[in-house]
């Protein structure tokens, strides 16, 4: 006997496709050095996956906060031929050029139950623009605080930003930005705060963080603690740009301009334990500044693999005519410059240098 509740109308074919097609989320973490490979082992890859039965389409994608984290979806007819596939011989073979580039995977299998446009209701599917319509307007440039993956070495990523103030104000700032509460490390189940170093040379302030996880996510968990707003705005009086933090377009404005991206990193193998911070400023030629920040790097490098060298770690950020190199130091930073470290550089003032115990 079949009661009102236990009746079901049966499935439109449109219902049917679309309670039975699967979405695959791959999750990926690739290794220091292996992102071409990994984007060739893809390209390989990918076209093999094309010709299985029951496969509809696929995305390769990367992180906007961390350049490590890959994405792979797939949608398929229905699970039935993507476990078959997935549990073969064949898949095993096909996917092993992927083992010696991916640190870590995480696959989540999902039945798609709802989409907009709805093909129940007869919705069309969108284009990406109606015909005759004029090509989208693009953001202006340098809107995006983060716009493009930033740098990530051993899991960690490491961005910096740069301002200048009025000059006359600098010891007034510097005392401001020394003097705050440190944020909450824990950003979410996944980023962390770990290290904040902060620096003067004349009137131009560099903020350099490292945090694990999403760089986007965490700077926008440091932009709204109530300890980062108040000296945010106890500093803004002496800045030589304008800024209004408490409104979204500005901040988003501020934060693009006042990017310095991590281009390079090298460091010591094993890690080092005991060392200390320092940062030099380099004065370059905008056009020239990719290849010194090429060359600088490369230096580094070759002393962070020499095992009687002092310099444990180096992180070159580089944008327009700004160059800033933070180096670690074995041992505790002397004065001068006795192990060569400058390069040309000049050697910047220490106001603040956090790290989160918590994280």
């Amino acid at each position: 006997m079949t009661t009102l509740d236990d009746r079901r109308t049966a499935p439109s074919p449109a219902e049917a496709e679309t309670a039975t097609r699967l979405r695959v989320v791959l999750l990926l973490d690739v290794l220091d050095g292996k992102q071409q490979q990994f984007l060739q082992a893809y390209e390989q890859i990918r076209h093999q996956v094309a010709a299985v039965p029951g496969h509809i389409s696929d995305q390769l994608c990367q992180s906007l906060g961390n350049s490590s984290q890959w994405l792979i979806t797939s949608e398929w007819e229905s699970s039935e031929p993507f476990l078959e596939w997935v549990e073969s011989a064949a898949h095993r073979k096909m996917v092993e050029p992927l083992h010696g580039c991916v640190r870590d995977t995480t696959s989540l299998r999902f039945v798609i139950e709802r989409e907009t446009p709805d093909p129940t209701l007869g919705e069309p599917r969108k284009s990406a623009r109606p015909a005759g319509a004029p090509a989208a307007v693009r953001p202006a440039a340098g809107v995006d605080p983060l716009p493009a993956p930033p740098l990530c070495t051993g899991g960690v990523v490491r961005h910096a930003i740069t301002f200048t103030v009025t000059p006359g104000s600098e010891e007034k700032v510097a005392r401001l930005l020394a003097d705050y509460e440190s944020p909450q490390a824990r950003v979410d189940d996944t980023t962390r705060l770990l290290r904040t170093s902060l620096y003067m040379h004349g009137n131009r302030v560099v903020r350099a963080v490292e945090v694990t996880g999403d760089l986007g996510n965490a700077l926008r968990h440091v932009a709204q603690q109530p300890e980062v707003r108040a000296v945010e705005e106890a500093i803004n009086p002496y800045l030589e740009e304008d800024r209004d933090l408490t409104d979204a377009a500005s901040a988003r404005t501020f934060f693009a301009r006042a990017a310095l991206p991590a281009v390079e990193h090298a460091t010591a193998d094993p890690q080092p334990g005991d060392v200390s911070r320092v940062a030099y400023l380099h004065p370059i030629d905008a056009a020239q500044g990719p290849a010194e920040a090429r060359r600088l790097a490369g230096l580094d490098a070759a002393d962070c693999t020499d095992p009687g060298h002092v310099l444990a770690a180096a992180t070159v950020f580089q944008r327009g005519d700004v160059l800033v190199r933070v180096l670690d130091v074995r041992g505790s930073a002397q004065a001068g410059d006795p192990y060569g470290l400058a390069r040309g550089g000049q050697r910047m003032d220490l106001v603040t240098d956090r790290t989160s115990h918590d994280a």
